[in-house]
């Protein structure tokens, strides 16, 4: 096996995010999907992101990109740029981006297959994720869930892989 880079995200319906680094709806069946798939692997963040977190995620490597030159919280290892993140991921893994919306953007070129949980609302946000371009993505998998008693919002849980790498299976 190749490295595979996959892309985790739940994404409202105008692609936000979050605001003020912070979730902006709680989908406790999102967090269990996020953590069943991400656990025993590299993750690859922004900082934000991780300082988004009251602690660092149990049985998991996080990569942390920033710019800053002494930022070194323990237990992670920390690069300058999204290549670097990439390259330091074991060849013969899976490792996931988990964002936020910035890194979102400048891994979409390294990324191999999207897990996005897409909520059915539109939030007022200061984060984004990027656009997905259906020239360049294959949608290969969708299921639905439905608002209940700890989910507002209706969602789906959309798996897309790059087309380029469809068209090599």
């Amino acid at each position: 096996m190749n490295r595979m880079i996959i892309m985790i995200a739940a994404v409202a319906e105008n692609n936000a995010l979050g605001k003020n680094n912070e979730l902006v709806w709680h989908l406790p069946n999102d967090f269990k999907r996020f953590k069943s798939l991400t656990t025993g692997h590299h993750i690859i963040m922004g900082r934000k992101t991780f300082e988004s977190f009251p602690k660092p995620l149990p049985n998991r490597t996080h990569v942390v990109i920033t710019r800053q030159e002494n930022y070194r919280p323990e237990g992670c290892i920390v690069v300058n740029s999204i290549e670097k993140a990439v390259a330091i991921c074991p060849k013969n893994e899976t490792s996931f981006i988990i964002g936020g919306g910035e890194i979102y953007n400048l891994g979409l070129p390294y990324t191999d297959k999207l897990e996005i949980t897409r909520v059915h609302h539109s939030f007022e946000a200061d984060a984004f994720f990027p656009e997905i371009n259906p020239d360049n993505w294959q949608e290969i998998h969708t299921e639905f869930n439905p608002i209940d008693d700890k989910h507002l919002y209706e969602q789906c849980y959309l798996k897309f892989f790059e087309s380029t790498t469809q068209k090599s299976l």
